[in-house]
């Protein structure tokens, strides 16, 4: 016994992997950020999403702003609702990019704002005098909550625009997962195209997610007993 509790001891946990962001979007997306080595911020008037449109725009008004832009990423792994609401079709991809590193990349930069995205019930705001105008861009429903979004806002209250690049490094780019609806014919010639675009994209991970058709799940039946 003494000796399994000092084995025990010696033991030591997993290290967990660093935190990461996951940014879903599509194939010419993609292109575009491999290419460039530029992450771009867009207009939210544009959003699906007309809740989220709307406190942008409020925001944006109440700051006297002529431009405010967004870009979002998730906090969490990958979610059929993730997939599903922000890169849905045969040409949705996720980005996966350490998010220590490319939070950094902002630090400094005029005009920048960053934080997580809190969700709140109706009824708990509702309940408050005032909301500040700085929340506004990151505030969200309650029934969004399983998002786990990080937004990253770029405001200028002289000059008017669509969107705005900033700089990255490859480096940063931990893996690149092809959406799950993408045809196995295609996949491959995909992954050898996004792996030309640069000589720092040879390295790259590309894979399709098999969220929606894991073999390995499916083998999982064979455990069940036949009924009857």
């Amino acid at each position: 016994m003494a000796s399994k509790r000092r084995n025990n001891v010696h033991r030591k946990s997993p290290t967990p992997p660093p935190p990461a962001f996951r940014r879903y979007t599509n194939l010419a997306a993609a292109i575009h950020l491999l290419q460039s080595r530029k992450i771009t911020l867009l207009n939210p008037a544009r959003w699906d999403d007309a809740n989220d449109a709307y406190f942008m725009g409020e925001y944006k008004r109440l700051a006297g702003a002529e431009t405010v832009l967004a870009i979002c990423f998730a906090e969490t792994v990958e979610t059929y609702h993730h997939w599903r609401v922000f890169s849905h079709g045969a040409d949705g991809v996720c980005i996966e990019f350490d998010k220590a590193r490319l939070l950094d990349s902002f630090e400094g930069q005029p005009g920048v704002l960053k934080d997580k995205v809190v969700y709140r019930k109706i009824a708990t705001l509702k309940k408050r005098r005032t909301i500040e105008a700085d929340e506004l861009p990151f505030l969200k429903r309650k029934p969004y909550e399983p998002e786990c979004e990080y937004r990253v806002i770029y405001v200028d209250k002289t000059i008017s625009m669509e969107a705005k690049d900033f700089d990255i490094d490859l480096s940063w780019i931990r893996r690149i997962t092809l959406s799950p609806w993408m045809s196995d014919v295609l996949k491959e010639s995909v992954k050898k195209t996004l792996r030309g675009i640069d000589c720092d994209c040879r390295r790259l991970s590309v894979s399709r997610s098999t969220l929606v058709g894991n073999d390995e799940w499916k083998s999982l039946t064979a455990k069940a007993a036949q009924l009857g």
